[in-house]
């Protein structure tokens, strides 16, 4: 007869009990003994038991606000891998924080539909001067009003210092301190709720930081059997790995938990190295599947990924990972190179208008044929699913931040290509992401930046910085990650807002948002029209009674394109080139009558986009 296993924690860190006590609990099965130091004007050390697992628990008198770190074989203390706070930063104590007793506001609060989703990524730290959660809230308003849904967090778990992109996180379960911490964070989210937008939060299950990360003292969480571009990979696995599992799995159910977070994006799933039988994310989605459905909420896992895999949106139980979204990384290196001309890294498999219209159709462009930056086959076939699993954008964090200046489109490109952008990104059938300030065309560069303690580190962070543009000879201007002007000059400018062109723009971001709204783009039913030679492409939404056609065109000269629409009278809704966008003037008539078959002729400006809606039936 054999002994059942013993049973996993459900809780990790510190959780404050009902008897006003506190529960311990740690995985660390490499070190000999584990002991509990509480610190302070009374500090005392409280002897920690271990289970078979591996897990080492202790109960205190310590009340929220006590400060602790664990003791590993009596010779070093090291904050809690499950750290709900670091308040001193990476490599002081952890702090106690009872989460469950954050007062929530949200009761009623219902998140939008993927389908009805647009989301607005922001980097807390630069978005405000101040950059803390509570500065965010001012804002919350005019982004409702503007038409986002959701607002996407770039990542927030304790970073060393207080200047950070948020992926050298080292404490996955504790809010940055600089940034507020969890009680800002939790208010944060109410005040978003209050205001109908829900919360998305970029986590990183990929990696940990190297600075401050004390996780392989405790036990193996890491492996030697992959490598990521970023560090050493997390062990999902290897042997001991389902308890590095329930270790991430649980951090996911604490933040949709006791924060109401609405969405999960998964950062860079592709470098999550798994070669078990059921992946790390297939574990995950069900877990969070079971909470959905305890809590009759709807949450969404949204994965970032370049891989072009449909594994990545098949349910768990076929075999997939279960995610309900994906990125589509090719919608942007189409839009990107039509837009800018680039060709070099993985732009070389972009560039014609036939990427744009296939990725239009399916998702992705890259499918199983060949890259020539990859030099093998890309991708397998998309899924046949709805339009909206597929998030697009023609900005973010990674493809300004990563650029060696931080340019954004605003520094490359004309205002009228940066008004055609906003049109295919926002009237494709897909769920459209924005970077923060790209709705009014933000100027500020955003660059990436580190506050590293470790003078070795932040030296080989320079070093691989310059080597990583080396081959376009920019490696001696590359700005210092470490300084702080690197990260003062990627603050947002708000009041931009409040001058031409940014006022327009904004206004034609709205416009955009409130057509998509009005017609449900990303339910309707939809044909793509490609006009390779004259590099446009057309969307036909809807149907027979209820129709628009989006016609953009990304050639550097106007153009004559033959368009057959459904027979009926048409009446044009939007028009890129006219005064009124601060265009050239318009060429396209306002009305027209279509016999359908027959294709009639359209002068369009260049880099200019029109939207024509369908008014009335004709004979057929």
């Amino acid at each position: 007869m054999t002994c059942p296993p013993p049973l996993r924690p459900s809780s990790l860190g510190a959780t404050p009990l009902p008897d006003g006590r506190c529960e311990f609990v740690v995985w660390a099965p490499t070190p000999k003994q584990v002991e509990l130091h509480i610190v302070g004007n009374e500090s005392r050390y409280v002897a920690m038991e271990r289970d078979a697992l591996g897990y080492w628990r202790a109960v205190s008198e310590a009340k929220p606000g006590a400060k602790y770190f664990y003791r590993l074989d009596r010779d070093r203390d090291r904050p809690d891998p499950a750290s709900r706070f670091q308040p001193e930063g990476v490599h002081g104590p952890s702090q106690i924080v009872d989460v469950r007793g954050f007062a929530s506001t949200d009761s009623k609060w219902k998140p939008p539909a993927l389908d009805d989703t647009v989301l607005y990524e922001l980097h807390v730290g630069t978005f405000t001067p101040e950059g803390s959660f509570s500065a965010l809230i001012p804002h919350l308003d005019q982004l409702a009003e503007l038409g986002i849904t959701t607002i996407e967090v770039m990542p927030i778990a304790q970073f060393p210092g207080g200047r950070n992109w948020g992926y050298d996180g080292t404490y996955p379960y504790a809010a940055q301190n600089t940034y507020g911490g969890p009680r800002e964070l939790q208010n944060f989210v109410n005040a978003a709720h209050a205001r109908g937008l829900a919360v998305a939060l970029d986590v990183v299950y990929n990696h940990l930081g190297p600075e401050g990360n004390y996780l392989g003292e405790f036990g193996p969480y890491f492996t030697e059997h992959y490598r990521t571009p970023w560090g050493a990979a997390l062990n999902f696995d290897g042997a001991d790995s389902d308890e590095v599992r329930h270790f991430f799995v649980q951090n996911a159910l604490y933040w949709l938990e006791h924060f109401h977070i609405d969405v999960l994006r998964l950062d860079a799933i592709h470098g999550i190295f798994d070669a078990s039988a059921i992946p790390f994310l297939a574990d995950l989605s069900s877990a969070v599947e079971g909470l959905s459905l305890r809590t009759g909420r709807q949450i969404h896992l949204i994965a970032e990924s370049d891989q072009n895999d449909a594994r990545v949106l098949r349910d768990s139980r076929d075999g997939g990972f279960g995610m309900q979204g994906v990125w589509s990384d090719d919608f942007h290196h189409a839009v990107h190179t039509l837009l800018t001309g680039e060709r070099f890294g993985y732009y070389a498999d972009f560039g014609e208008i036939h990427h744009l219209a296939k990725t239009l159709k399916n998702g992705w462009s890259y499918g199983g044929e060949y890259s020539r930056y990859r030099r093998r086959k890309h991708g397998n076939p998309p899924p046949k699913t709805k339009p909206s699993r597929f998030v697009v954008f023609t900005q973010n964090h990674d493809q300004v931040g990563n650029r060696a200046f931080g340019e954004r489109l605003s520094q490359l490109v004309s205002f009228e290509s940066l008004k055609l952008a906003a049109g295919i990104t926002l009237l494709a059938p897909f769920t459209p992401l924005l970077f923060m300030g790209e709705e009014y065309g933000e100027t500020a560069a955003f660059q990436y930046f580190t506050s590293h303690g470790d003078a070795e580190l932040a030296e080989a962070v320079r070093r691989g910085r310059r080597a990583d543009f080396q081959s376009f000879q920019w490696a001696a201007q590359v700005p210092d990650p470490q300084a702080e002007s690197t990260f003062c000059v990627s603050k947002l400018n708000h009041g931009l807002v409040q001058e031409e062109p940014h006022r327009t723009l904004r206004r034609l971001y709205q416009t955009l948002l409130r057509l998509r709204r009005e017609w449900r783009l990303s339910r309707a039913q939809r044909s793509v029209v490609e006009f390779e030679a004259a590099r446009a492409v057309m969307l036909l939404s809807g149907d027979e009674a209820h129709s628009l056609a989006a016609i953009f065109h990304f050639g550097d000269a106007p153009t004559d394109l033959q368009l057959s629409v459904p027979t009926g009278s048409w009446e044009k809704r939007i028009d890129s080139a006219e005064l009124d966008w601060l265009g050239p003037g318009p060429s396209l008539p306002a009305k027209f009558d279509s016999a359908g078959a027959n294709p009639m002729p359209f002068a369009f400006p260049a880099r200019s986009f029109a939207v024509f809606q369908r008014t009335g039936g004709g004979a057929e």
